[in-house]
């Protein structure tokens, strides 16, 4: 059977990798049933899911007729490096870095730098429509995890909240 189309058939064997490897580390964990689930549970649906997912894309693949045969694209280097360097840097900027003696600086400074940073990884970057976003982002983020869920999650750099 010949492939059709080189994109959907490597996206649908990426799906059924990922959620395979899920459902695998899932295992791990205690599975219990539908009515009493263990921490195993959610991973294990989502990750057959997910392989369930990927197995009807590399189906429709091998089925499908596309014009241009689906021919996978070059890489975007540029959106990948600035959206993986977002969420790195919300990472370090949430929690600190204490092996360089970065401080943690906040869920909004982090949630400011991360918006900002991904937002570069577009053709058209404005630093005013990003920062309105963060805003909007961050004042959401508080409202729901802090006063709703009411977690513990460090707001502030600690020099600012001390």
């Amino acid at each position: 059977m010949a492939i059709k189309s080189q994109a959907d058939f490597f996206s649908g064997v990426m799906f059924m990798v990922v959620g395979g490897v899920f459902a695998i580390g899932s295992t791990n964990y205690t599975i219990g049933d539908g009515a009493r689930m263990g921490p195993g549970y959610f991973p294990l649906m989502l990750g057959i899911l997910l392989a369930l997912l990927g197995a009807a894309i590399v189906f429709r693949s091998l089925v499908v007729e596309t014009p241009d045969g689906g021919r996978i694209a070059r890489w975007a280097w540029k959106p990948l490096g600035f959206v993986l360097g977002a969420n790195l840097l919300f990472g370090v900027l949430l929690g600190g870095l204490p092996s360089i003696g970065l401080p943690a600086m906040g869920m909004i400074i982090a949630i400011f730098a991360l918006t900002i940073v991904a937002s570069m990884a577009g053709s058209q970057f404005r630093l005013r429509d990003s920062v309105l976003l963060a805003v909007v982002l961050a004042v959401g983020s508080y409202v729901a995890f802090i006063l709703l869920l009411k977690l513990q999650i460090q707001v502030w750099p600690t020099f600012i909240s001390g």
